[in-house]
């Protein structure tokens, strides 16, 4: 994926959309400076209504007009409304803190009797910030703490509704009623569950993040896997058979020249062979807008160069293919291929002197393929690879990772044998 350096998404059919970022990736200042002008000029608007509006909006639920009772918005009203915001500077670091501070200004604000409007809005966000942080006893508490407060307040100083603008007292506050506390309660509901919302939401965000960052590791991971033995197998095999043929002709290049000749033929062969595959296994790893390999990549159709490479290496081949030859999903045509090249390396290294006749049989199943190597060699076949070595490992690797079996080990009549079965997958063809 790439982004151009503007930060807009490049990908096909997302070009043109615009991504704003989240709010919690916006700078601090951007809520408490919109809610400042907002509650600023939001009260001044509903102190103008209350007190000049038409009856309906003067009226309480009463029915009573309330524009005598309004306290005009002075200089502490004014500094109420500007120090709720300001405190919101503090949410993300001190979000407890923050909620304590706006609580308190908010029930100064409204124990002034000043007119309801969007004032609360501070208190809102200071709920919010807590719950999101996971401080949610604190959020919950606090809220209802605030809340006491104010109504244990007006209870104690409370005046009845038409003593309410009384010049004498400065908090003119309204006694408190029900519905006053009903509607609190409703109130302080919905930023503690936005809150609660919220929270869960970006628990998931980050579960899911998690998730594929495991996953992406896990794929890397075994991509890694997959690279270390194509890189064995192509090496072991190829640099395998140039050391018997280097071998063949140092023996023979005084006694027998055409014999010599024809092993340096093979070396040459086989160094090709090597850096094909070589190419081929690293082209994997290019980066984006890189040519292709453009190297076939290896299969069983490619079974009777591998057969001919052994036996210009001096084995013994004998190949037998049974079962209805066919196209194999690319998982499966790889494994099977690899297989039988690291078992005719493993000849050519621990099969020990003298004449070996390696065994090769395949035979295609319906819903699978078995793979057979027997030698008839007289030395040791390693059950567990030299140290540094991945032979066995990678071939039972590769066959567990198609859900096949695998198996290797001495014969009973001598030499050694390796065995594996590859499921077929018939809806993905190679």
């Amino acid at each position: 994926m790439t982004s151009s350096p503007s930060g807009a998404d490049d990908r096909p059919g997302v070009q043109g959309r615009l991504h704003l970022p989240l709010p919690g990736m916006w700078p601090v200042w951007i809520v408490p400076a919109v809610l400042a002008f907002f509650q600023v000029m939001g009260t001044l608007g509903a102190q103008r209504g209350d007190t000049q509006g038409p009856p309906w909006v003067r009226q309480n639920l009463s029915g009573e007009d309330v524009a005598p009772h309004i306290q005009p918005l002075d200089g502490f009203g004014l500094a109420l409304l500007l120090a709720g915001p300001a405190l919101l500077l503090l949410r993300r670091r001190h979000p407890a803190v923050t909620l304590a501070g706006v609580g308190i200004v908010t029930v100064l604000f409204m124990l002034r009797a000043y007119a309801w409007g969007p004032g609360l809005f501070s208190l809102a966000v200071a709920i919010v910030a807590p719950v999101v942080a996971g401080q949610r006893l604190f959020a919950w508490a606090g809220t209802f703490a605030v809340m006491g407060g104010y109504f244990a307040v007006s209870a104690v100083i409370g005046v009845p509704f038409e003593q309410r603008g009384r010049a004498d007292q400065f908090f003119p506050v309204e006694e408190p009623s029900l519905a006053g506390l009903s509607f609190a309660v409703a109130w302080a509901a919905v930023p503690l569950i936005s809150g609660e919302l919220i929270r869960m939401r970006a628990q998931r965000a980050a579960a899911s993040a998690r998730t594929r960052a495991e996953a992406e590791r896990r794929q890397a991971s075994e991509e890694r896997l997959r690279m270390a033995r194509e890189l064995h197998d192509v090496l072991a095999h190829n640099i395998s058979m140039i050391n018997v043929q280097a071998g063949v002709a140092l023996h023979l290049i005084d006694q027998d020249p055409h014999q010599a000749r024809t092993a340096l033929a093979a070396i040459k062969e086989a160094s090709k062979e090597a850096l094909t595959e070589m190419r081929s296994v690293i082209g994997v790893l290019r980066s984006q807008g890189e040519s292709a390999p453009r190297a076939p990549t290896a299969g069983l159709d490619r079974l009777d160069e591998l057969l001919g490479r052994a036996r210009s290496a001096g084995l013994t081949v004998d190949a037998e293919i049974t079962g209805e030859r066919r196209p194999l999903p690319a998982g499966t045509d790889l494994a099977a291929f690899r297989i039988v090249q690291e078992s005719l390396t493993n000849v050519s290294r621990h099969a020990g002197p003298g004449p070996v006749t390696a065994r090769v049989r395949i035979a295609y199943g319906d819903r699978e393929i078995s793979v057979r190597v027997d030698d008839d060699g007289r030395g040791v076949s390693l059950l567990d690879d030299h140290p540094g070595g991945s032979g066995i490992n990678g071939m039972r690797e590769r066959a567990a990772a198609l859900g096949g079996t695998f198996s290797a080990g001495p014969r009973p009549e001598g030499g050694f044998g390796v065995r594996a079965t590859l499921p077929i997958d018939e809806e993905r063809p190679g």
